[in-house]
């Protein structure tokens, strides 16, 4: 008994020191699509509640069809369609896939967000001479900041565990990297039960970092204010 647990425990010490180099590759991807998700997402976002009719049009439909297709089948689409056109690494792909697809879910979010504020608001900074434009960058989008970020950080860890998709072109990140070490020993239950708890570890601290930003910016009795 005391050889097999040796045994095991070497076996897992080994698996996890073949997989831990892929955790930055892991963090780098989410963190770099997620980025260009959140600027997307902001601008579409503002494009969805536009008074300009095909500004509103084109964010509806930019929406709609990013969400209503597969995030892997965007991944095939951009590296072996696109990126056979625009010469993309898998990398450029892999982030480009997943932030475009995530930015879709954040437009939405931000549309939400802004659309809870109050009107008055706007009528307020106007009032004060601000344009439309200078009222949604100086009130607007501030206070929507405290109501999306919970969503926005669940949409984060989300795309952490979706980053996992990217695999399937080859990028060198967890999941590739379990799958690798299985082909070469065979070893499957243990290789994929330190690949989940990887994950979970990444995710149960990003939702405790989540806590902590939530009471940062939270304002008693409003947004994510706590009482």
């Amino acid at each position: 008994m005391l050889s097999w647990l040796t045994d095991q425990a070497r076996l897992i010490f080994d698996i996890v020191v073949y997989l831990l180099p892929a955790v930055p590759v892991t963090l780098l991807i989410t963190v770099a699509a997620f980025s260009l998700a959140l600027v997307l997402g902001l601008v579409v976002g503002v494009m969805r509640i536009s008074r300009v009719g095909f500004l509103s049009k084109f964010a509806a439909a930019y929406i709609n069809i990013l969400r209503g297709v597969p995030l892997l089948v965007q991944i095939f689409f951009i590296y072996f369609g696109l990126g056979k056109i625009l010469s993309l690494d898998r990398f450029t792909a892999g982030v480009l896939a997943v932030g475009i697809c995530y930015s879709a879910y954040l437009a939405e979010i931000f549309r939400s967000g802004i659309d809870a504020i109050s009107y008055s608001q706007h009528e307020a900074a106007m009032a004060l001479g601000m344009t439309r434009f200078q009222a949604l960058r100086h009130v607007i989008i501030p206070q929507s900041w405290r109501i999306v970020i919970p969503p926005i950080a669940n949409e984060f860890i989300a795309s952490l565990k979706d980053s996992s998709l990217v695999s399937i072109i080859g990028l060198q990140e967890i999941t590739r990297a379990g799958r690798e070490y299985y082909s070469q020993f065979f070893v499957d239950f243990q290789t994929w039960l330190i690949v989940g708890l990887i994950y979970l570890i990444m995710t149960l601290t990003l939702a405790r970092l989540v806590k902590y930003l939530e009471r940062y910016f939270a304002v008693r009795g409003f947004g994510s204010a706590r009482t």
